[in-house]
């Protein structure tokens, strides 16, 4: 596993969701305002607290998220 050392997760912090340095801030809400458009800077002025480096790890931490891999299914073991 890839190291997120500003990916935290506390039951007791947004119900457990992935967060930036142990903050209120969720993952997905970096990833949905990148994905809106939003550029660094403009993340950055809307929420001071977070640093460059927040952004850039939630969108790695998303793409990690997301690789795909195929696992071959045997169809012979599936009842039909």
């Amino acid at each position: 596993m890839q190291e997120f050392d500003r990916i935290t997760f506390d039951p007791n912090v947004m119900g457990g969701r992935a967060c930036i340095r142990g903050m209120r801030v969720a993952v997905s809400l970096i990833v949905n305002l990148v994905a809106n458009g939003m550029s660094t800077e403009e993340i950055i002025e809307a929420y001071p607290y977070l640093e460059p480096e927040d952004i850039h790890q939630a969108l790695q931490y998303a793409a990690w998220l997301a690789e795909e891999s195929v696992h071959p299914m045997d169809m012979e073991a599936i009842p039909a």
